[in-house]
């Protein structure tokens, strides 16, 4: 799956993308009414909740947004960030910033918004911020145990409640209207000069309508990853899409030669992998190959990737499985490694004279009997890895 800043974009040019879209967002959070501290504070008191539907909006947007790219292949979901869970230090310092909010009238992206267009209150609270965060660092010691506690790790609130993505969404996507709903009502009784009274009550509710049919399709929306493991899994579609195979004795010749366009990739298990595997193998299971970090290995023009295991199900399943996600050069082992054990690794030089046809392909394979079991033992300790993977994808407000 490709990612929408593709490789060739380098890190320097992201920085002035993100700095771009940076000063978008502060736009958008200005002409929003986000540099008013009253109106971010009206949320806690009722008489406003711009805060609340401008937030329920982005999020359902974007969480529609990213679950349908992923469905379609156009986003690698794989590449995103989740940050890890530490409940104690999440509901302090949640509680923190809940104060600091309400006393403050901002957060902190909104009182740069604010400062950006010459607000004092919200000058104020930048400098304030500033210095919190030094007391903080200075202070740090004293909490760093609490800091970490609880961690328990990247968790997603579908995984935990045990709910698909896409049927969480559309729980989300309810809430949301039933909460523009409800506090549409609230704000009208406590405030008189409510921004409600002027609502589009007609676009708002196709708009809520809307969000609510996409939502629902996401719940039937086949897992694209799932619906392509299958695929590639069924005997028909094997039947009927061969992968190429590389013989045993080419693979031998051509990891004897150090040939530079070859690439091995095992996709057993991480322990099978440690225990025995190729010279320059790198170990990818069959799954993984959907994440963006193995691109820059998989996509290289003009070199074969040949997939190995123990008895060529799975190579041929990871073969498929590459095709179908656009990586090309792709072929497997024959036999696995079972048989390049039995044709190369264990080969004996038979007592009779071979065929004259076979006098070659016996002499290497008596070569190779001999010097690829010690490659193989050298390489042992020092399995071969990417030299740069891809970091997950980090942001936030």
């Amino acid at each position: 799956m490709g990612p929408f800043v593709p490789d060739l974009v380098s890190n320097e040019l992201n920085l002035i993308v993100a700095l771009l879209l940076g000063i978008g967002f502060g736009i958008v959070l200005e002409q929003a009414g986000f540099s008013s501290s009253r109106r971010l504070a009206g949320v806690f008191y009722g008489y406003d909740f711009t805060v609340l539907r401008v937030f329920f909006t982005a999020g359902v947007t974007a969480m529609i947004g990213v679950l349908l790219l992923g469905a379609f292949g156009l986003l690698d979901l794989e590449a995103i960030y989740v940050n890890p869970l530490f409940l104690g230090p999440a509901i302090v310092g949640g509680a923190i910033m809940g104060v600091g909010f309400i006393l403050g009238g901002y957060c902190p992206g909104t009182s740069i918004a604010a400062a950006a267009i010459g607000k004092k209150d919200g000058i104020a609270f930048v400098i304030g911020g500033l210095l919190g965060v030094y007391v903080f660092g200075e202070l740090f010691p004293l909490f760093d145990t609490f800091y970490i506690s609880g961690d328990g790790g990247p968790l997603k609130i579908s995984e935990a409640l045990g709910m698909s993505h896409g049927f969480f969404a559309l729980v989300m996507t309810l809430v949301a209207v039933i909460a523009f709903i409800a506090t549409t009502r609230i704000e009208k009784k406590v405030n008189p000069s409510s921004p409600a009274f002027s609502f589009p009550v007609k676009r708002h509710m196709f708009a809520g309508a809307a969000a609510l049919l996409l939502a629902a399709l996401l719940v039937f929306l086949p897992n694209r990853k799932e619906a392509l493991l299958a695929e590639t899994a069924d005997p028909a579609y094997q039947r009927s899409h061969p992968v190429k195979l590389m013989t045993p004795d080419e693979l031998a010749f051509r990891i004897l030669d150090n040939d530079p366009g070859l690439v091995i990739v095992d996709v057993r298990g991480t322990e099978e992998f440690q225990k025995m595997t190729l010279p320059g193998a790198v170990n990818i299971p069959v799954q993984s190959l959907f994440g963006r970090e193995w691109s820059s290995l998989l996509g290289v023009r003009h070199r074969q990737r040949v997939f190995i295991d123990n008895d060529g199900t799975m190579a041929r399943n990871a073969g498929l499985l590459a095709a179908r996600l656009g990586y090309t050069n792709v072929s497997m082992l024959e036999g696995g490694l079972n048989g390049l054990r039995s044709t190369i690794l264990d080969f004996r030089t038979p007592a009779e004279p071979p065929p004259r046809a076979l006098e070659a392909t016996y002499r290497f394979r008596a070569r190779a009997s001999a010097m690829l079991p010690k490659m193989i033992e050298e390489s042992k300790n020092k399995p071969a890895t990417l030299e740069t993977k891809a970091k997950k994808i980090a942001g936030g407000c």
